[in-house]
């Protein structure tokens, strides 16, 4: 770059602090996403995400160090790390990573639920019990996929729209989450 370009007001207050607030996007984003890879046990992948988080950040860093009298790259900075933090949440929801927990509560029959859940694959547990109110309730257990929540959300509005659920991450599972297909049939027969 030429000297004098670098020395200009269009370097040093528009052009570096761009440099430096899609800097901070990247490496916020970068460490959502290893954070969440983190939480879900990914060995493997979270050493690689906080390797090129770092390397980012001190990038960005270095030319805050190296223009301190430049108050408007402390401004994008901040910028960076709030819209990288948002960036990072919706690439992490996109990715719908892990398995979770389901707990559905219906005051209402809970036997069509129960059946539309089994017949699309998803395991389940049911047990009748106490409410709040003293009325007696259905709970469901499932734990699913993440990227399988808006399917078993559609099922659950379908038959019972006025469950309440409530959904938890899960770190481990040690067998299977789904009902395989021929379980189902002798379920369905009363075998």
């Amino acid at each position: 770059m030429d000297a004098n370009f670098v020395d200009s007001n269009l370097f040093n207050y528009l052009l570096l602090p761009l440099m430096i607030f899609f800097a901070r996007i990247m490496d916020v984003t970068v460490g959502t996403i290893r954070i969440v890879m983190v939480s879900k046990g990914k060995k493997n992948i979270a050493p690689i995400l906080g390797f090129f988080e770092v390397f980012i950040w001190i990038l960005a860093m270095s030319k805050i160090i190296q223009n301190l009298d430049n108050w408007v790259c402390y401004i994008f900075y901040a910028g960076g790390f709030a819209a990288g933090n948002f960036i990072g949440l919706i690439i992490e929801e996109k990715l719908a990573v892990g398995t979770v927990q389901l707990q559905i509560i219906t005051r209402m029959d809970s036997t069509k639920l129960i059946n539309a859940l089994k017949s699309a694959g998803y395991g389940i547990t049911h047990h009748n019990a106490e409410g709040a109110t003293g009325k007696w309730v259905s709970v469901i257990y499932s734990i699913v996929k993440r990227n399988d929540l808006n399917n078993v959300a559609e099922i659950i509005k379908q038959y019972n729209p006025n469950a309440f659920y409530s959904i938890a991450d899960v770190k481990f599972v040690n067998r299977g989450i789904t009902v395989p297909p021929d379980a189902l049939s002798g379920i369905r027969m009363g075998k």
